[in-house]
């Protein structure tokens, strides 16, 4: 995400790594149990110094250069990290180098694909949700990869989580086929960029 080409306004600006004590935290919460698994514990809390090292980090997935940010008065409040989808096993190794240290097998299937601009995670603070922090931050990112040339944005929701499902597909995201990854099975969504203008401001996250 080249963040210094593209104008942000509002509450929303491109993330730094001084964001990283704010942003690790939420990153957990949208990872569920597979920052559990990065973690190697069932406290997923213990993955915080693990999300701190990539998002302070360049050139990986989860790196503050592919992170949006909101902040008002209360602080950072919720975050969005994406990329291209091409790019994924470029990102992913710094991450599969250090968890290989530890689990030498783990070997994840692909989550994105050429062709998409992939949002890895999207996360509100749990005291700031419902009050429409996700969907800025979507639209934001949907706007960004129109302006960035690209034709669609994907992303992965656990089918386990509807309320997800739904909150995208107001989006004006739509399924287009599954994937398995990481012991659960996801709904793959994609929405055009030139469609964003559609989507609609109610019933935020």
């Amino acid at each position: 995400m080249n963040t210094n080409a593209i104008d942000i306004s509002g509450n929303i600006r491109p993330a730094t790594p001084e964001d990283a004590a704010a942003v690790a935290p939420l990153l957990i919460l949208a990872m569920g149990h597979i920052a559990g698994i990065f973690a190697r514990s069932g406290n997923h809390a213990d993955a915080i110094p693990f999300f701190t090292h990539f998002f302070e980090t360049r050139g990986n997935q989860y790196s503050f250069e592919n992170t949006l940010v909101f902040e008002d008065e209360n602080g950072v409040t919720g975050s969005i990290t994406g990329y291209d989808g091409a790019l994924l096993h470029q990102l992913r190794q710094p991450v599969l180098d250090l968890i290989r240290k530890t689990q030498p097998d783990f070997n994840p299937s692909d989550e994105t694909e050429a062709g998409e601009y992939y949002i890895d995670c999207v996360n509100v603070h749990p005291e700031h949700q419902g009050k429409g922090i996700g969907k800025k931050l979507i639209k934001a990112f949907c706007e960004r990869a129109a302006q960035l040339g690209y034709k669609r944005v994907g992303l992965i929701v656990d089918q386990v989580n509807p309320a997800a499902k739904r909150l995208y597909e107001n989006l004006s995201f739509k399924i287009i086929g599954q994937k398995d990854f990481i012991g659960h099975r996801y709904h793959h969504m994609i929405s055009e960029t030139t469609t964003n203008d559609q989507m609609t401001t109610s019933d935020n996250q």
